[in-house]
């Protein structure tokens, strides 16, 4: 099963990061990332995500010719799912859809810990679209820029940790879901930190991949 992950901003040490966290699991797949070249350096709000949308579509294009299975967006704003999703003839999921679906599937009410305030709007808009509103118990803003938690110094952690518990301490979730793709890495050290379970969007959207893409699979082997 090949897996393509693609970065819609241009930080290829994101990228990198998010295809090992990919790869540890689901670690029998084969699992390659994709940087938007063409994108912002980081997706902070609508109208950056908006400018990453026609390169990401571009790389969606590419990732098909290589032979793709699934097709994963690697931000939590899900920049460009339905056009992806409109496009392509493989499954394309979204990391922040990835989340939402495994709190459900768990059972949990969630709240979201993500980077700056600018972002909070979207992914709102998205939880609302996707029919997760009434199980989101808040969405934070930690107040760090995207490119200062991917590179995940300890002051960073702490700070990350004290919003994850703020969730759960002041709203009721029973479970933090991590709201950026920079956090994905960093999810062992904020375990260490905070007693709140964590849900992260890269490992969540690899083992919906490969279920959507068995299911997908099994459905086409049915007789008309």
């Amino acid at each position: 099963m090949k897996i393509v992950y693609i970065n819609p901003n241009a930080t290829r040490a994101m990228t990198d990061g998010i295809v090992a966290t990919a790869r540890a699991a689901l670690p029998g797949a084969e699992i390659t990332g994709m940087t938007n070249a063409d994108g912002p350096a980081a997706i902070e709000g609508a109208a950056d995500g908006d400018a990453a949308v026609p390169g990401m579509l571009t790389r969606l294009e590419a990732a098909q010719a290589a032979g793709a299975d699934a097709v994963v967006i690697a931000c939590f704003d899900d920049t460009g799912l339905a056009e992806a999703q409109a496009r392509a003839a493989c499954p394309v999921l979204g990391i922040g859809q990835a989340s939402f679906v495994m709190a459900a599937l768990l059972g949990m009410r969630f709240s979201v810990v993500t980077s700056l305030p600018v972002s909070i709007p979207v992914i709102e808009e998205n939880i609302s679209r996707q029919g997760f509103a009434q199980n989101c118990a808040s969405i934070r803003a930690s107040g760090l820029p995207v490119l200062t938690i991917d590179a995940g110094a300890p002051e960073t952690l702490d700070r990350i940790a004290a919003t994850i518990d703020a969730t759960a301490g002041e709203d009721g979730a029973a479970c933090a879901v991590l709201g950026c793709a920079g956090m994905a890495p960093l999810k062992p050290a904020l375990e260490a930190r905070t007693r709140v379970p964590l849900i992260d969007g890269v490992a969540a959207s690899a083992l919906l991949a490969r279920a959507a893409v068995e299911a997908k699979r099994g459905v086409g082997m049915r007789a008309p």
